[in-house]
């Protein structure tokens, strides 16, 4: 690793992608969204009949999916056997089936390897929930971001209802609050903070100060 690689861990709503985004514009980095992968194979899971709540099933099927990324900040993109799945996985279906398919030891394996590639020799940021403590624990740059359950829910209510999806916020709260469960206490690769990241709390910051705290980290540590 001889490029610099800024690790972004934390749980939904926390701000991670638009501030991955924004400091990969800023810097002129590449930027990738990890989660967006698990969302990917848990999309093709979905597609092809196997049953999210069996973990045999899915670790069975883990290799099948062929996934193709792409790490504009300005226009990531997400494919799956050549097929753009950017929009579907974004849906109710997936987003609660993929913390079930996320924790089977066989999809991550397979998905750390192929970010690591991703990855290779640096220049780039990296968003998910295991990167500073898995993925890329030797980052020169590791960020937590948090926000209180209520901002996150907010958020998220907000991102997703500007696709019309009609959700609300006590409802994001409760999904919100069974993902980071399931996601915190996962055997495999588990959400947690590294000990060497910095913690950023962006309940009460705006994205743009947020992207200019991790900016200023950047600075300092390189």
């Amino acid at each position: 690793m001889t490029g610099l690689v800024v690790a972004m861990d934390g749980p939904s709503g926390s701000g991670k992608s638009s501030a991955s985004r924004g400091v990969a514009r800023a810097l002129g980095l590449r930027y990738l969204d990890t989660g967006a992968m698990y969302r990917a194979v848990t999309w093709w899971m979905l597609q092809h009949g196997v049953e999210p709540a069996d973990p045999a099933a899915i670790a069975a099927r883990a290799a099948d999916p062929v996934l193709d990324v792409g790490t504009d900040p300005d226009g990531p993109t997400i494919a799956v056997g050549g097929v753009d799945v950017a929009g579907p996985i974004r849906g109710p279906e997936v987003t609660g089936a993929v913390s079930a398919v996320s924790a089977v030891p066989e999809v991550r394996a397979r998905l750390v390897a192929a970010q690591r590639a991703v990855i290779g020799s640096g220049d780039i940021v990296v968003e998910g929930r295991d990167i500073g403590t898995v993925v890329a624990p030797g980052a020169q740059v590791k960020v937590y971001l948090t926000a209180s359950a209520e901002a996150r829910a907010h958020r998220r209510t907000a991102e997703l209802n500007g696709g019309a999806a009609g959700t609300t916020v006590e409802a994001q709260r409760a999904a919100m609050a069974r993902r980071d469960a399931l996601d915190s206490t996962r055997k495999a690769d588990p959400l947690v903070r590294a000990d060497d990241a910095v913690e950023l709390d962006t309940t009460a910051l705006t994205l743009d100060e947020v992207i200019a705290e991790i900016l200023r980290l950047v600075k300092e540590r390189t």
